[in-house]
């Protein structure tokens, strides 16, 4: 703006007026509309692009034209030929534009009627603008520069220069591949290095790439304004090789632009199965559990040894059902985790490869104790089908019978959480079945009685006893007279104490089968822990009582002495 057209500085303005911002405004085209409750109003002229608007420490750039309401011009940067430049929100113009500008799209048109304690106030800004003067800008929104204070104090500023791709960012684990270049303030160039990688957890050079390149997107270029405390601090740094010193307390530009990056992810919540993908699948879908896959792979010691070579010169693939223990489980989990056309590279811990017995592989003998990466492909995948693929009735019943069978073998070798899988499914497959004939509805239920039963029967393995008597519930819905229903039901409430609960489930199953040798074992067990817990109950209100009454002979006690006291 003209020079005879004051800004106020930054300490001039309310510090409220930036919370006085309303939900965006919608506006259509010679609308008008109040902005917040400061009696600032804007009309549209032109609409803009797309959703975006600036925010506050943006380098925004506008044409405008400026005059009082009689229609007197006293400024315009379109008469000067140049765009005005300035950072939103920081107090470098009018509150009204502060406030005004942050609710517009890039090539948006408005006018802004700016009442005068939104502008000049009181005072005015002689000779142009008389004091108590509302105003009118025509304001053209050109475009901006975000810029982000990315650690939210202040640290480190974050200016694009470059938009990137897509939307994902690096996440702690990845490895980002960038260019960066650093310059102390005076424009000194302290280092430069092009193609650098590096896990953002780890970092590289200064604090300030790895908290920035979190918030960067695939081919974004940035500019970085950094504080000492995100550089090298109060001790700088000497110089090294082609890198120049830091001085102490130094503040750094750093031009900054991230190629690429690694995505690498924890298969296991305990971190010892870790996937780096080396190239991106195709599309969303993943193996589900039972899918037959098809891999190609190189399974490596952690010296480099192959030991496996599967897809590779003009050998077949490797072909398997995922989650049949058909490979090692690290290798299992992670092909789950998988796009079609996936490369990753995969490094397994000795619990999720061969564990401390070892095993002897096509190539070479994989030693006890040993961590293994797999470099793999997956070449495609069939899906095991779910209910909605199946057509027909019979071939619903037919899959929940042999993913029970497959239950049940699973929980005879003591893998409860496997079996609990299958008999889900299994249940799952026939779980809708108003469309069956009466035939099929007895065949359906009596799998769903089974797979609930055995399912139980896994929580209980597994001490999850509440989801136990849930299972138990089902099976007594459909079976109200099913003893192992009440039994196992019985063996959940007494795991959480529900005695009372449990008396009553066992009671009624031995009124079902007064001869059945588990129901009645368990009574007994049942009659124990009443006689615990009533034992402590017992202990535990005699304390309490103890503890009322003592208060009151203490006071005899002083009665007492206080009668001898009297006689002395």
């Amino acid at each position: 703006m003209d020079e005879d057209f004051d800004i106020p500085a930054a300490d001039e303005m309310n510090d409220d007026f930036m919370d006085d911002v309303e939900a965006p405004v919608t506006l259509k085209v010679g609308e008008e509309k109040e902005i917040g409750n400061q009696g600032l109003k804007k009309k549209l002229l032109k609409e803009g692009e797309g959703w975006d608007t600036p925010e506050s420490g943006d380098e925004v750039e506008v044409h405008y034209t400026g005059t009082l309401l009689d229609g007197t011009q006293f400024d315009s940067s379109r008469d000067r030929g140049e765009p005005f430049k300035f950072t939103l929100g920081q107090g470098q113009v009018i509150k009204g534009w502060d406030l005004g500008i942050k609710t517009m799209k890039k090539g948006e048109n408005a006018i802004f009627t700016i009442p005068a304690d939104l502008a000049y106030g009181e005072a005015g800004s002689p000779p142009t603008i008389p004091p108590k003067a509302t105003l009118q800008f025509d304001v053209e929104l050109l475009s901006w520069v975000s810029v982000k204070d990315i650690c939210k104090d202040g640290g480190i500023f974050k200016k694009i220069v470059k938009e990137g791709e897509k939307w994902e960012n690096p996440k702690d684990l990845d490895e980002v591949l960038v260019n960066y270049e650093v310059r102390l303030e005076d424009g000194t160039l302290v280092s430069k290095s092009d193609g650098v990688e590096f896990t953002v957890e780890d970092g590289h050079f200064c604090p300030a790439l790895s908290k920035a390149v979190k918030t960067m997107k695939k081919g974004e270029k940035v500019i970085l304004t950094v504080k000492p405390e995100y550089g090298f601090g109060e001790k700088g740094k000497p110089a090294s090789g082609d890198e120049a010193s830091i001085p102490a307390n130094a503040s750094l530009q750093i031009t900054l632009e991230l190629l690429s990056w690694k995505v690498v992810s924890n298969v296991t919540d305990d971190k010892k199965v870790v996937k780096k993908i080396l190239k991106e699948g195709e599309g969303y879908e993943r193996p589900n559990e039972g899918a037959v896959v098809q891999v190609k792979l190189i399974g490596k010691l952690q010296d480099g040894t192959v030991f496996i070579k599967k897809g590779h010169d003009d050998s077949e693939p490797l072909e398997f059902k995922a989650d049949e223990e058909q490979v090692i489980e690290g290798l299992d989990r992670a092909v789950l985790t998988m796009k079609k056309g996936e490369v990753a590279l995969l490094t397994i811990a000795p619990e999720y490869a061969f564990g401390s017995t070892g095993s002897e592989q096509e190539l070479t003998v994989v030693p006890p104790n040993a961590t293994v990466t797999y470099e793999i492909e997956l070449v495609s995948f069939v899906k095991d089908k779910e209910s909605w693929d199946m057509n027909t009735t019979p071939e619903k019943i037919e899959a929940a019978g042999k993913k029970k069978e497959e239950g049940n073998a699973f929980f005879k070798a003591g893998k409860y959480k496997k079996a609990v899988k299958r008999y889900e499914k299994a249940a799952k497959y026939i779980e809708y079945d108003t469309n069956f004939e009466e035939e099929e509805k007895k065949q359906a239920k009596a799998l769903k009685i089974t797979c609930n039963l055995n399912n139980a029967a896994c929580q209980l393995k597994l001490k999850e006893y509440k989801q136990a008597e849930k299972l138990c519930t089902k099976v007594l819905e459909l079976e109200s007279t099913n003893v192992k229903a009440l039994y196992r039901r019985a063996q959940a409430y007494i795991n959480v104490a529900d005695l009372d609960l449990a008396e009553i489930d066992i009671k009624k199953a031995l009124e079902i089968d007064p001869n059945n040798k588990d129901v009645k074992l368990e009574y007994k067990v049942l009659k124990e822990k009443i006689k615990e817990y009533n034992k402590k109950d017992a202990k535990f209100y005699g304390n309490m009582f103890a503890k009322m009454t003592k208060p009151s002979s203490n006071k005899a006690k002083e009665a007492e002495a206080m009668s001898i006291d009297s006689k002395a």
